[in-house]
């Protein structure tokens, strides 16, 4: 079969387009056909090495796939043969496999597509997944009525606007271009500030009431981090899950500090916190496949390319131009 492989790490020109064996299913595993393939910040970052999770190389990348049974080994009898499927490494023992025309995984590590779900759509799902348990998880209870979304335009910043939006939050997006801004607010967010051109907080003000926003993901980190807390409401709640910019740089605690009566709070967030409880992480796609299967949420898809110009696809990703979801096909 044909896969994405790499050697080494480094920029786009690393992915190479390959002939490997094609996997065969053991017991307790079936084998899947790839009809789309997600392509995701943990691609990237294993492809350029700085994934604290690295699989080892050499190594096929891809996270995430949708397709069709094509075989069944030993003692699976929860799967048959052209049933459609949804495929995440992360319930595997590496993150990687997903970028090639076969994948096999544990049966009770694939997600059954519902009848009437989309392929295309479902390939979408790990960002959902990721958004969800940001907006659920993350919080561990914490009761808020507005949120601030950075990266409002992304994969996983589209989804969480839509998802909260659908549990009747006031979704503020943040993105930097006005072709952004216009597909945030298409996505559900009630509003969208150009975080380039107008002053943040004056805005976030003007948009609460002057009370500040409950909840702010940030995928951003980096210098800037501490501002964060100067848009908060009392009792007001960052996640950060990413460092686009470098980790948060130490002095958001001062800025904390400076509302210390507000008693704001913090936290880093992973997906990997589910490492030793899959079940907890396997919740949300339990929930979400049923919203995509009824049409009430809708990936959105910037563009679709052939599994063999991945490295093309990686090099629209690293532009940071793309709106929503890539995606590769076989």
């Amino acid at each position: 079969m044909k896969a994405i492989r790499i050697e080494r790490t480094g920029g786009p020109e690393v992915l190479e387009y390959v002939e490997v064996p094609t996997p065969q299913p053991g017991p307790g595993e079936v084998q899947v056909k790839a009809e789309w393939i997600g392509v995701g910040m943990p691609d990237v970052l294993v492809r350029t090495g700085k994934y604290y999770w690295m699989p080892p190389l050499p190594a096929v990348i891809g996270i995430e796939m949708t397709g069709r049974v094509t075989a069944v080994g030993a003692g699976v009898d929860t799967l048959k043969v052209n049933d459609p499927v949804f495929v995440s490494a992360r319930e595997l023992p590496v993150r990687g496999n997903c970028y090639a025309e076969y994948a096999c995984a544990p049966a009770t590590a694939v997600y059954r597509l519902p009848d009437g779900a989309d392929m295309e759509a479902a390939a979408c799902l790990s960002n959902y997944q990721v958004a969800w348990h940001l907006l659920n998880s993350a919080t561990k209870g914490y009761r808020y009525e507005s949120v601030l979304v950075w990266a409002a335009a992304g994969g996983v910043g589209s989804a969480a606007v839509q998802l909260a939006k659908l549990a009747g939050k006031q979704v503020i997006g943040l993105a930097g271009s006005p072709t952004k801004r216009e597909f945030a607010l298409r996505q559900g967010a009630d509003h969208c500030i150009d975080y380039r051109k107008d002053d943040i907080g004056l805005r976030v003000k003007e948009l609460t009431d002057g009370r500040g926003v409950d909840l702010i993901l940030d995928p951003v980190g980096g210098a800037g981090f501490g501002r964060n807390f100067q848009w908060l409401a009392r009792l007001g709640l960052v996640v950060n899950y990413g460092m686009l910019q470098g980790p948060p740089d130490p002095s958001y605690a001062a800025a904390m500090y400076e509302r210390f009566g507000d008693s704001l709070g913090l936290r880093f967030f992973s997906m990997h916190v589910f490492d030793e409880a899959p079940e907890k992480r396997r919740a949300a796609m339990y929930e979400l496949l049923p919203l995509l299967a009824q049409g009430r949420i809708r990936p959105a898809i910037h563009a679709r390319m052939r599994l063999k110009d991945a490295r093309r696809a990686h090099e629209l990703f690293d532009s940071g131009a793309t709106l929503g979801k890539l995606l590769l096909q076989p």
